[in-house]
């Protein structure tokens, strides 16, 4: 089944299941704090996991005790897709078990 950018109110509908991400500039982002720069790295390392068995990667951004991601969908031009909803909820459980906030 062919991948298809999500509505505006396709997004705002999911964005209300998923506190903390956002969309800017085309993209789906989300930011995390974490107890340390060992436990954001750690979380970084399970994202990548996480994004080689979707086959679907976003941008991550690793600071001192931060970790930030932004994604789309390239073969859709760029688009916010299911694709990138379902990495975020997945991110939204791994971040759990980090104790991100």
């Amino acid at each position: 089944m062919p991948v298809e950018p999500l509505s505006q109110k396709e997004i705002e509908d999911r964005l209300a299941e998923l506190p903390g991400w956002s969309v800017e500039e085309d993209r789906l982002t989300r930011s995390y704090r974490l107890g340390s720069h060992f436990a954001a790295t750690a979380m970084v390392i399970h994202i990548a996991q996480v994004q080689d068995e979707l086959d679907h990667h976003s941008d991550l951004t690793l600071g001192y005790n931060t970790v930030s991601l932004s994604v789309n969908t390239h073969s859709v031009g760029g688009a916010v897709t299911e694709l990138d909803f379902a990495l975020a909820r997945k991110v939204e459980d791994l971040a759990q078990a980090h104790g991100a906030h």
